[in-house]
């Protein structure tokens, strides 16, 4: 990931809704909010484009892993706001274990000689 790149098309395919539904683990958000929590978790190494947050939230809502309901946000406006639903947290936990064999295994490969 190198030097502040957007999370795009450069990560692993699930990256981004893994990454989503962790943050979300910590309680309902908005876009926005989803946006600035993973930016700012990550010391502004990673970088959510809207492109690629908003289609997804629409699919990992179509899945059942996510729940939306419409609220104010912190400055009077209109939001969406998400939250995790009981199959999100039961995918996100398998995600996560996956995850860290995953990268463990690339550490790993990265570290031979």
């Amino acid at each position: 990931m190198g030097d502040k790149y957007g999370l795009r098309g450069d990560l692993v395919q699930g990256t981004l809704d893994m990454l989503v539904l962790k943050t979300l683990s910590r309680g309902a958000m908005h876009g926005y909010g989803i946006v600035e929590s993973i930016q700012q978790s990550s010391d502004d190494i990673l970088r959510v484009e809207e492109g690629a947050l908003y289609p997804a939230l629409h699919r990992l809502e179509l899945r059942g892993l996510l729940a939306a309901d419409w609220g104010m946000s912190e400055n009077n406006r209109r939001a969406k706001y998400y939250r995790l639903t009981a199959v999100g947290r039961k995918y996100l936990a398998e995600e996560a274990s996956n995850w860290a064999r995953l990268s463990g295994a690339v550490s790993r490969v990265m570290q031979t000689a």
